[in-house]
């Protein structure tokens, strides 16, 4: 299928694919990134997804104006953790990976935003939908020295579930739900600058009470947060989340000054 399949000729004329062997992953790795300009934007796919499938269900589409204007780059990833946390039978090899995803992005996709960005003090926004919008939550939670912003759409947050009873003291360092509460010093008082936004439809599939779960933590240590609830024709769905990132793209980037 044609990239203007998914999206007009402009955007499409602005995307590119990288590929690299991640020395975190130990496998091949990419990123694809579309725009040339603007604020970067982290955005991962759901728990399945390749880094494209933000463009074949429209998200990318959707930020086509804010990318064509030079006001936003949008990078993605594979979501080899959450493919992991899906299908992987072995529970200590999951948290292992989750582990090394987290330094994958923050040695190596940070890195290779910085330098497409010609700067290694950019700020980051980042996003996702799902298991995409767990992957946000921790990233802004545990690097807010690079990432500024999160948008956090029908977040899966609470991944204990997957670890089949069983006790990590590693995984517990990659759950915003059961690190956050024990922040303290600079990291802490970087977080607070930071603001995140956890929004959630009230449809089919939806949890808010984990938006709110997260809320109650980020804002028991003073972490700037907003829980956006929509009403209940926003299901869990590709629908619902083409609707809220451009918005909320838009108020974080005026937030910004973007």
């Amino acid at each position: 299928m044609s990239d203007t399949q998914y999206l007009d000729a402009h955007t499409a004329s602005l995307k590119q694919v990288h590929w690299w062997h991640s020395e975190h992953l130990q496998t091949h790795a990419q990123i694809v990134h579309w725009g040339d300009y603007g604020v970067p934007l982290l955005l991962f796919p759901t728990a399945g997804g390749d880094a494209e499938e933000v463009e074949r269900f429209y998200l990318i589409q959707g930020l086509a104006p804010f990318i064509r204007e030079g006001r936003l780059k949008v990078y993605s990833v594979d979501s080899v953790n959450g493919r992991t946390w899906i299908n992987e039978p072995n529970v200590a090899h999951r948290v292992w990976i989750q582990q090394q995803f987290d330094l994958f992005v923050r040695h190596e996709v940070v890195r290779l935003i910085q330098q497409d960005c010609n700067s290694e003090h950019i700020e980051i926004l980042t996003a996702g939908a799902s298991v995409g919008a767990y992957n946000a939550l921790v990233s802004i939670c545990r690097h807010p020295e690079v990432f500024s912003r999160a948008i956090c759409m029908s977040g899966t947050y609470d991944l204990q579930k997957w670890l089949e009873g069983q006790w990590y003291e590693e995984f517990h360092h990659q759950s915003p739900l059961l690190f956050v509460p024990g922040l303290e010093g600079d990291h802490l008082e970087r977080l607070r600058q930071r603001h995140v936004l956890l929004a959630c439809g009230g449809g089919d599939n939806e949890n808010p009470e984990e938006s709110w779960r997260v809320a109650e933590v980020l804002g028991g240590k003073g972490i700037p947060n907003r829980v956006d609830v929509w009403d209940a024709h926003w299901p869990h769905d590709w629908p619902t989340w083409r609707e809220m990132l451009p918005k909320y793209v838009q108020e974080n980037l005026q937030a910004l000054g973007g």
